[in-house]
């Protein structure tokens, strides 16, 4: 799942970041990660160690300008942690982080083909589509 995950999103351009009860990043193809639970943000840091911000979709996300800073940057890498969590990386720096989760599915992604990659509660990954 690793692999896959990888291959559906590494090299694709972000195209928009939203907010809501939720985060959604559009990437070109279209692609959407959907993030429904806490998750991490370390902005990229040239001068001084990462700055890292932590944000909770239930509480409603308001998009701070290092998340909007995304658009246009790509997707360096993208991998499935081993407990289910989402890690991705963004080329000239930055990474979020959406750790597994046991009751409630953390994240998702839909791709061109309607095809759905989800986080499951307790930490299974599950291809769809």
């Amino acid at each position: 799942m690793q692999n896959v995950i990888g291959e559906v999103l590494a090299g694709r351009r972000v195209a928009s970041v939203s907010g809501g009860g939720r985060l959604d990043l559009t990437l070109d193809g279209p692609v959407t990660v959907r993030v429904a639970h806490e998750f991490r943000f370390a902005a990229p840091s040239f001068a001084a160690p990462a700055e890292v911000e932590h944000f909770f979709p239930a509480l409603t996300v308001r998009p701070t300008a290092t998340l909007l800073a995304l658009v246009g940057r790509t997707v360096g890498s993208a991998r499935v942690t081993p407990a289910g969590g989402l890690e991705l990386d963004f080329t000239g720096g930055g990474a979020l982080s959406v750790p597994p989760h046991a009751v409630l599915a953390p994240w998702s992604v839909v791709t061109p083909d309607g095809e759905l990659c989800a986080a499951l509660p307790g930490g299974e990954v599950s291809w769809a589509g």
